[in-house]
């Protein structure tokens, strides 16, 4: 399993097992070392990849900031809001170091097998311990150029001179999109929750109630069945204000008649879910379930264009025809789909001018709508993986049909 704090996993496992009735303790022993052999042997293993990537760039070492890949490359899941937090890694002799706040040392020793930790407290400059820490930076440095703010690119490239800052987000993002199977399995424990979450949910509406009372339901019920939070600010959306794709709910009282969107997500053990379904309020209209059965139309016929080896922009104009040949071409403006996995939004980005090859291993999802201003919107949204067979898999089970609540 992967959890943001393996080693500390392992440990609660490991009283587990010694509370049970097995009477030999050296078993529970080897099973939980084995445990943090497997931990440890899939991070090494990532690394090791990032090392051979970053080679072949003549890159010589590299500075990663964004926590999802440090949580990727280390097992250490944390967000350090304005202190600093990195993980740097030498592609000729594979050094490593974690750089965290001196909050959250003893965190990220439960959390990584990473051996050499670097605590930086407030009052610190952080370009000090890592000056102290790590002999002879020069070369090319990789660094993810959506991340690193401007003031600390300068304040490396001033305090590191013998360094050209590199950028290796494509790199990053490139290695992420493929997921392992044991990626997939924490993805699917994700999307499992957020739909226990919306079956139980569906049956809290009431006409009258507010979407923010409906959205603090949900977002309880989240915490309630396990989650470790939402994966994105929850969206709950009725009648007109449904024609707002990412809208905020409010004080509007959902009615008889309305189409209510709802698109959230959780996260669990570091990995994310996000799912949209619509819903009728009472009987929907002929309009609105004529419009709700083209969308539907639409986010299949997306999914059935999904395999590896289509350009991704198929897989968007696919599901986007089934809409314009109706005539709603231009109520219908966003992209068809972004992956997920440790974030909410990641590679691959699924839109019309996509050349990019869908892969193996991806998971995106499919998510065409109809937002009509002044009316409604209509949003379904699946996620979907490529299996190593080269097919499709949809990962999400909630069902799709127009569901009336009364």
């Amino acid at each position: 399993m992967l959890y943001n704090e393996g080693w500390a996993l392992s440990k609660e496992r490991s009283s587990k097992f010694l509370e049970t009735s097995i009477s030999d303790n050296s078993i529970a022993m080897e099973l939980l070392h084995k445990e943090v052999y497997i931990l440890s042997s899939m991070f090494e293993a990532r690394r090791d990849k990032l090392v051979h990537k970053l080679q072949q760039q003549g890159i010589s070492q590299a500075f990663i900031f964004d926590p999802a890949n440090v949580f990727y490359y280390t097992g250490f899941h944390s967000e350090p809001h304005e202190r600093f937090m990195a993980f740097f890694i030498r592609t000729e002799t594979k050094e490593t170091h974690l750089f965290v706040p001196a909050l959250d040392k003893d965190a990220a020793q439960e959390a990584t097998d990473i051996s050499s930790i670097h605590a930086i407290s407030d009052e610190e400059n952080p370009y000090d311990i890592i000056d102290k820490s790590i002999d002879s930076l020069s070369g090319k440095l990789g660094i993810e150029g959506d991340v690193l703010a401007y003031n600390r690119s300068i304040a490396f490239e001033n305090r590191f001179p013998e360094t050209q800052l590199t950028d290796i987000q494509g790199i990053l993002s490139g290695i992420r999109t493929a997921k392992s199977p044991e990626e997939i399995k924490e993805i699917q424990v994700a999307i499992d929750l957020i739909e226990e979450v919306l079956k139980q949910g569906i049956n809290k509406v009431q006409p009258g109630m507010t979407e923010v009372e409906l959205t603090a339901e949900l977002e309880f019920l989240m915490r309630q069945l396990g989650a470790d939070g939402p994966s994105f600010s929850t969206i709950v959306l009725s009648g007109e204000k449904a024609a707002l794709p990412h809208g905020v709910p409010g004080e509007r009282k959902i009615q008889q008649g309305d189409l209510l969107l709802i698109d959230f997500g959780v996260i669990k053990n570091g990995y994310c879910s996000d799912i949209t379904r619509t819903f009728a309020i009472g009987e929907p209209s002929s309009h609105h379930r004529e419009l709700y059965e083209l969308v539907l139309k639409a986010t299949n016929t997306g999914i059935e264009a999904v395999q590896a080896g289509v350009p991704l922009k198929d897989i968007d104009r696919a599901a986007r025809k089934v809409i314009e040949d109706a005539g709603y071409g231009d109520y219908f403006n966003n992209r068809i789909g972004h992956g997920m996995g440790i974030d909410v939004h990641e590679a691959p980005s699924v839109h019309a001018t996509n050349e990019a090859l869908a892969e193996k291993g991806m998971v995106f999802t499919i998510e065409p709508g109809i937002y009509i201003p002044g009316d409604t919107g209509i949003r379904i949204e699946d996620n979907v993986y490529i299996n190593p067979e080269g097919k499709v898999e949809v990962l999400t089970s909630f069902p799709k049909e127009l569901q009336s609540i009364t």
